[in-house]
């Protein structure tokens, strides 16, 4: 148990620098999903967006998915019609890389509704966006414009692994329901918390 908290206190990440700023245009990239096709931010235009970026083997992503906090977030984000990214910017070799066949197995075995899974195993999407932990969160409006980006919640630091996360203050959700109500974002960057994504060296 003392060696899981040392290195959960290792994995985890309290930083507030992005690679792209809030309320102006998230940029565009391309990926490959877990189906082998094309993905594009483009082709979803007119549709409000959230990107996840996940690990499956980080202790921080493997609570969320337990406990149904991400699947609850998906799950609201699938009843506004918002459509779901999730990437992986794990590369080869690295901790929660995975192919395409177990990608979709996760996404199978966990109940989870992401609209497509993204490989970004060289990295260029996850720095260009500034992720760095798994998860780290992004919320896009159906203008194209960047509305929120940090953690999936405030559940983050000490007592994480003890915490009910379906009673924390979820961000996504409550940037998506202000999103679909027409009101400004009130929490529009918070500090990601989690294991740090594992880039191509």
């Amino acid at each position: 148990m003392k060696y899981l908290l040392s290195l959960l206190v290792l994995l985890f990440i309290n930083i507030t620098t992005a690679s792209v700023t809030t309320d102006l245009s998230a940029p565009s990239f391309e990926l490959l999903d877990s189906y082998g096709e094309n993905v594009s931010l483009s082709d979803f235009k007119g549709n409000t967006v959230v990107l996840e970026w996940t690990n499956h083997d980080c202790p921080f992503v493997a609570k969320h998915y337990k406990t149904g906090n991400m699947q609850s977030t998906q799950q609201l984000a699938n009843e506004q019609g918002v459509v779901w990214l999730t990437i992986i910017s794990s590369a080869p070799g690295t901790q929660g890389f995975v192919l395409p066949a177990k990608a979709n197995q996760l996404t199978s075995s966990r109940s989870a509704k992401p609209n497509h899974v993204l490989f970004d195993p060289e990295g260029g999407v996850g720095k260009m966006y500034g992720a760095k932990t798994t998860p780290h969160m992004y919320v896009i409006d159906d203008q194209g414009v960047l509305r929120y980006q940090g953690a999936i919640d405030d559940a983050g630091g000490i007592g994480f692994m003890n915490k009910n996360l379906l009673e924390a203050n979820n961000y996504v959700k409550n940037a998506l329901t202000e999103i679909q109500g027409g009101q400004a974002v009130s929490t529009r960057v918070s500090k990601p918390y989690g294991c740090s994504v594992k880039y191509k060296s």
